[in-house]
């Protein structure tokens, strides 16, 4: 590792040695881990099948938000061929409101190939696991270690951050998780390997915050580089991030009675497969005139009402601002090709995003 990426203090006698870090972080795991729905009690097995589909669920999404989700789906596939066995529709709208849709597109591929080519048993290697949808090197790293006690360490935004700190690594992220992920490994217990990296996960969700860590109660303090400078909370460095061009678009709020006419999504890109009011193109720079040309044809229908403001919503790559205008139509009026009436009472059942549901609210006036 570059002396110029890690900064190391002069040595103190009274630090402890490398080598008892995995087990002091061991000895605090097991007073003070969390309760998490998908996490085996002390001395039981881990199921793989939950670990998946926790580890899928909580990418770029958080422990509170997931967990609800979590409980939902197991109740209503208790095991990968059960998922593997569901309709992509159905767990497109099990997965509604949790965001990042590509990942249950991915979830249920995944459930479909470990069903009919595992028979319905995960890989036990990060190898095997690797070779399946939607599991990537962290994904496969925390399966592996976790369900089945391989020796390796998943290393996540938790982990990035306590051991930036402990080692008070300079360079920034992204380009420094090679180094915090040797790093990381020095910390894996010669046996419990999950656990290892179940309990950095921990340090960093209860101890070791963003801001204001609690570094008084943490097992590592004593060998922490940055607490040690004082400069913990400046830690990981991370590059600008750059945001996207905003786009603007438009939305049409259709209602014929108590029906909304809605439409799915292409399969591939962005929310795909998801339910959508009617809208235009989403571009840089399109202004309301344009957009507004995009609206649906229906028999009947010549003049939309604007809503006043706009729907916002930031994507991971890009900003989005949506103008929504709404219409009435006579019953019986029929839906254009590829479009569809469902009852407003069933909107909860829609595979739709949180775009979505922010524009019907606006449209509808709820």
């Amino acid at each position: 590792m570059s002396p110029r990426s890690v900064r190391k203090p002069k040595p103190e006698p009274s630090r402890p040695e490398t080598s008892s870090r995995p087990l002091a972080l061991l000895q605090w795991y097991d007073r003070h881990r969390r309760r998490l729905p998908w996490r085996a009690a002390p001395g039981e097995a881990f199921d793989p099948y939950r670990v998946w589909l926790s580890e899928i669920m909580l990418q770029q999404t958080t422990v509170k938000a997931v967990g609800p989700y979590f409980e939902k789906f197991v109740a209503r596939w208790p095991d990968v061929t059960a998922l593997g066995r569901a309709s992509l529709d159905d767990v497109l709208r099990m997965w509604a409101g949790l965001g990042y849709y590509s990942r249950a597109r991915n979830l249920h591929a995944c459930a479909v190939a470990v069903t009919r080519e595992h028979g319905g048993v995960f890989p036990d290697t990060e190898e095997g696991l690797r070779a399946l949808p939607g599991i990537g090197p962290y994904t496969a790293a925390a399966i592996a270690a976790i369900a089945f006690d391989r020796r390796t360490m998943p290393v996540d935004g938790n982990i990035e951050r306590v051991m930036s700190r402990l080692f008070a690594v300079e360079e920034e992220l992204p380009q420094a998780k090679p180094l915090i992920q040797q790093l990381a490994a020095t910390l894996l217990a010669d046996s419990r390997a999950g656990d290892s990296a179940q309990a950095l996960m921990d340090l960093g969700a209860s101890i070791c915050t963003p801001k204001k860590p609690a570094c008084s109660l943490c097992p590592l303090n004593e060998d922490c580089t940055a607490r040690a400078q004082g400069t913990q909370e400046t830690f990981p460095r991370k590059a600008p991030k750059k945001s996207g061009t905003l786009r603007r678009g438009a939305a049409f709020v259709v209602t014929r009675g108590d029906e909304l006419l809605v439409r799915s999504r292409p399969e591939k890109g962005l929310l795909g497969g998801m339910t959508e009011v009617p809208g235009s193109d989403w571009l840089a720079g399109q202004d309301d005139a344009t957009a507004k040309q995009q609206a649906p044809q229906l028999k009947g229908l010549s003049r939309w009402q604007r809503k006043v403001g706009v729907v916002t919503h930031v994507f991971t790559h890009f900003p989005l601002e949506l103008v929504v205008y709404t219409a009435k139509v006579e019953a019986r009026t029929r839906a254009p090709e590829g479009m569809r009436w469902v009852p407003i009472a069933t909107l909860a059942g829609e595979a739709l995003p949180n775009v979505m549901r922010k524009v019907i609210a606006h449209g509808l006036g709820r």
